[in-house]
């Protein structure tokens, strides 16, 4: 039986000023320990979606629920949650907070109380595993915006969080950063955690996914494995979204039928390179 972390159900939301709903009666359920991409235009709402999962924001109506509870909107509520649902956002200006890269890291862990010790142990820990302790004194300022971006992960993983959401991640990086941060997010996901990621890049999101929400005007229009949602090529051209350079060049011409064959295939390469990574 399918477990799923966090729940939308009908659920609205409107930015003050706005005429236009960024969320139309959204339904949505994450699984987890899986590894789901949300894709969709600018301003379809999948910014939104992120801000409403942690509490950020408050829906005008509508649920979202946490493991099966509704959210509460209280102050002790949601400091528990956002150790639990962790956001990563497109530009990591926006997290870092403190003088320097290990000051940074320990500052969630400072806000919760816990003893130096601890957060000593705990901030040790996520420089070497983040690749960061070489940099633990240096200024954030100083950074590059790839090592920001690590910085910005190792904020948020400190936390030890169940579900991590990431908002374009890859947005801004070269080809090296990019790598890095892949690598980056198998390693995490491979240690437990849930991984929710809005991006654009659908080649990424092709050969990445596990799962994929197709979100159009702040509802949910298609969900699925990567293979059965890019087969609607006629919907996701009709988005403006298109289909991954990848998908184009192996089915182009093809027969459903054909496809379906090469699909298996490259789903049990997929697997198999997964069990032994």
């Amino acid at each position: 039986m399918q477990e799923f972390l966090l729940e939308f159900e009908q659920v609205y939301y409107t930015y003050p000023g706005s005429q236009q709903s960024a969320l139309n009666g959204l339904t949505l359920r994450i699984p987890n320990g899986k590894r789901s991409a949300l894709i969709g235009q600018n301003g379809c709402g999948k910014t939104t979606l992120f801000l409403l999962a942690n509490g950020l924001y408050k829906p005008d109506s509508g649920i979202v629920y946490w493991r099966g509870e509704p959210l509460r909107y209280n102050r002790d509520y949601l400091s528990n949650l956002r150790q639990k649902v962790g956001l990563i956002f497109q530009d990591p200006e926006q997290q870092l907070v403190a003088s320097t890269v290990e000051e940074d890291i320990s500052y969630g862990l400072c806000n919760l109380g816990l003893p130096t010790a601890e957060i000593q142990v705990r901030v040790e820990q996520a420089l070497v595993e983040f690749g960061l302790t070489a940099l633990a004194q240096r200024p954030v300022h100083h950074l590059s915006l790839g090592q920001k971006k690590r910085v910005s992960i190792a904020d948020v993983m400190v936390l030890q969080p169940e579900l991590l959401m990431l908002d374009e991640p890859t947005a801004y990086l070269d080809v090296k950063h990019t790598r890095n941060l892949m690598a980056t997010l198998k390693k995490i996901h491979r240690d437990g955690t849930t991984l929710l990621m809005a991006t654009h890049d659908l080649d990424l999101v092709y050969r990445w996914a596990d799962w994929i929400f197709v979100i159009n005007q702040g509802q949910l229009l298609l969900e699925g494995k990567p293979q059965d949602v890019f087969m609607q090529r006629e919907l996701l051209e009709e988005l403006e979204l298109g289909v991954p350079l990848t998908y184009e060049i192996l089915f182009d011409g093809l027969s459903p039928e054909e496809r379906e064959v090469i699909q298996r295939v490259r789903q049990r390469i997929l697997e198999l390179f997964r069990n032994f990574s």
